[in-house]
């Protein structure tokens, strides 16, 4: 049997454009949840921006006008003297619940992402008590932010992690009750079946 070295060149390309047509489907499950992260990032900081020139025009004063055109970049400002800023250590307080404290706290936020669904069919983690699951994930911040107030061993820190601590169990149990009572309304504990109430 002879084979043309052209078939094999052509079915090669064939299987050069499959493997690269998966790599692209691969590609584009991210671009609805970039496109859906950075219209969250924009909308907070317009809201930001509102909130500072709103509060700035009752109070009758210059709002933020220095960090670019109308002062829009400001909140990019804010965070960026944010995350330069120095690290200030306890001297006398635990280092350890101190650092590993604000770590809970954000790795709890990142692991509730597993059961929200982007779409239909791409949802990192379709659990049957994903609703559950979701709920537990962030009740887990409070635990972060008594650990950093406990381990700076100081009493206004520690109460102030305290009062922080019972602001976020105030705001979680009315978010918690309206949860539930959409997900009764669904009957499956699934994330993927509040798709099908909208």
């Amino acid at each position: 049997m002879i084979i043309d070295t052209t078939e094999v060149q052509t079915i090669n390309s064939f299987y050069r454009l499959e493997s690269l047509k998966e790599v692209y489907e691969f590609i584009w499950i991210f671009v609805p949840i970039l496109i859906l992260v950075l219209g969250i990032t924009m909308g907070v900081l317009v809201i930001v921006w509102l909130e500072r020139k709103i509060s700035a025009a009752i109070q009758q004063r210059i709002g933020p006008e220095y960090a670019g055109p109308l002062g829009i970049l400001q909140a990019l400002a804010d965070g960026t003297k944010l995350l330069l800023k120095e690290d200030l250590l306890p001297s006398r307080g635990n280092i350890r619940l101190f650092r590993v404290g604000p770590s809970i706290g954000f790795i709890s936020i990142l692991l509730s992402y597993l059961v929200i669904p982007f779409g239909y069919h791409l949802v990192l983690a379709d659990l049957s008590i994903g609703v559950f699951l979701w709920i537990a994930f962030s009740s887990i911040v409070r635990i972060g932010l008594l650990m950093s107030g406990y381990g700076s061993n100081n009493k206004y820190s520690f109460s102030g992690g305290l009062r922080a601590a019972a602001q976020s169990i105030s705001y979680e149990i009315p978010l918690t009750l309206c949860v539930l009572a959409i997900s009764l309304r669904v009957i499956r504990w699934n994330m993927n079946s509040f798709l099908s109430i909208f």
